[in-house]
């Protein structure tokens, strides 16, 4: 069992361990969700003792299944959902306020604060990410900001801060450390020197002893205990940053969508990052030992897979996600409806915080089927419209989009996204490619896979392949109407 690297794959609803083989293959795997808290509208909150608890049982029973132990593995790395918070006293050990969870919108009027001096870009150049609710220097800010308690402990350096890889690698290792993609999303890191910057760290009134330190994507971190007694933890990437390694986007221009809770697009652009005029995230794509960093541009969308479950769960029109395309199978079109998602306000390429959801177009005619074909239809308007700012910002045209994530195997959806980008979308033969790179980081970092670049790119092999079919005045026709729809949901939140 030495050649299989572990992967823990903690994301938005659920936790997962994946063992590969040195090819890339999945050799078993366990899952489990945690609980979703909403304490008030546009507020998203997770348990950080829970994701631990989860964390812990899917390592167990992945080894089970595969039959092996911790210390047969050669390393584990970890993919996270990234901007999500957490903040926790490193003397018991206890999370002291939930996660604050990337899609959470209260640090909305505390981010207008932090606009007034420049507007909602000034920071741009040196972080390459507007100010936003979705960052999460804004999150940590406010906790301290609310609580006095809170503030008092982390000016004594009894309080940590990290996103959910740290809160990890703490509990694994013992060592309180980040990766260079994960900082990146922090608003605190500055792009050109990957190290914290203390004018941000100033701006937003936190004490720099709470901020882990920064490490690059593949290295030897520390050494496992307890469930991963002695294995090397060795791999460290934001999931969407992990999907573009897994999808071996090693090249500038090479791009890839991952269809998750929320859909998110990055284009490799080299070792220079590329400012975005628009409305796109300039981030760190991934950076492998001492190799210099490779950067890329993102398109985030906050609601894709969110979107199918709530109309699971809030609306109840399915019982499982998968039955969305069934549903959306009962029409053969939209019928003149269109649903827009910004449940957590509109990410790339409007960043409005003050937009929510509406459905637009509504007449006695729609029914479920059409409901549930426009929340599948609003993904791939989203990622058109990601796609279209990208090519402005890089100057690239795409010709192919590798994708990846639970809703890839949904084909109603991916025939869709061919038509309106109007270029070949293509499956990977695995599609768990989040975890895949947090394997292959790890790998590297161990000398698994000597050939490097090269030997992983040979794994890569795609499983299915849409072309696109309409024509093209009826995909600029639904595309206009989509358009029409998205300005309806501006403004909807005052001041």
């Amino acid at each position: 069992m030495s050649s299989l690297i572990g992967a823990i794959d903690q994301g938005t609803t659920s936790t997962r361990f994946i063992l590969f083989d040195q090819n890339g293959q999945i050799v078993a795997q366990a899952q489990k969700e945690h609980q979703q808290i909403y304490p008030k509208p546009g507020w998203v909150e997770h348990d950080p003792m829970e994701i631990w608890q989860n964390t812990r049982e899917v390592i167990g029973s992945a080894l089970r299944l595969a039959g092996g132990t911790a210390g047969e593995l050669a390393a584990v790395g970890i993919t996270n959902q990234r901007e999500t918070t957490v903040l926790w006293n490193k003397i018991t050990g206890k999370p002291v306020h939930n996660a604050i969870v990337w899609q959470d919108t209260r640090t909305d009027t505390l981010c207008a604060r932090l606009s007034a001096e420049g507007g909602a870009n000034w920071l741009r150049p040196k972080t390459g990410l507007p100010i936003a609710t979705y960052f999460s220097g804004p999150k940590v800010m406010w906790m301290l900001e609310n609580d006095p308690a809170l503030r008092k402990l982390a000016e004594a350096g009894e309080l940590l801060f990290g996103t959910i890889d740290s809160w990890l690698i703490w509990n694994l290792t013992g060592e309180h450390i980040t990766d260079v993609t994960n900082a990146s999303r922090t608003l605190l890191m500055n792009l050109e020197t990957l190290q914290w910057d203390d004018e941000l760290i100033s701006l937003m009134n936190l004490p720099k002893a709470i901020l882990p330190r920064i490490c690059s994507s593949s290295e030897v971190y520390g050494m496992g205990r307890g469930i991963l007694e002695g294995v090397k933890i060795s791999g460290d990437l934001g999931d969407q940053h992990a999907a573009l390694f897994g999808q071996t986007c090693f090249s500038p221009g090479e791009a890839k969508n991952t269809y998750g809770t929320g859909c998110f697009m990055l284009l490799n652009t080299g070792t220079r990052p590329v400012h975005s005029t628009n409305g796109l995230l300039t981030t760190v794509g991934y950076k492998i030992g001492s190799q210099p960093a490779v950067y890329a541009l993102e398109g985030s969308i906050a609601m894709a897979g969110a979107l199918i479950q709530w109309l699971r769960d809030n609306l109840g029109l399915i019982k499982s996600a998968p039955e969305v395309e069934e549903l959306a199978l009962t029409v053969k079109d939209n019928g003149g409806m269109y649903l827009v998602p910004a449940f957590s306000g509109l990410f790339a390429p409007y960043w409005k915080s003050d937009a929510r959801g509406v459905m637009v177009g509504l007449t006695r005619y729609i029914n479920k089927g059409h409901i549930a074909r426009a929340a599948l239809e609003a993904t791939a308007y989203q990622t058109r419209e990601v796609l279209e700012a990208m090519e402005k910002d890089s100057g690239v045209k795409l010709t192919t989009l590798k994708v990846d994530g639970g809703m890839v195997f949904n084909n109603l959806l991916m025939q869709f996204q061919a038509d309106q980008l109007g270029v070949p979308v293509i499956r990977p033969q695995v599609a768990e490619t989040t975890a895949l790179g947090a394997a292959y980081a790890a790998g590297l970092a161990v000398g698994l896979w000597p050939g490097g670049f090269n030997e992983l790119r040979a794994n890569w092999a795609r499983s299915a392949e849409w072309q696109p079919q309409m024509a093209e005045g009826e995909r600029e026709e639904l595309y206009a109407g989509w358009k029409k729809a998205v300005t309806r949901s501006f403004g909807w939140v005052e001041g």
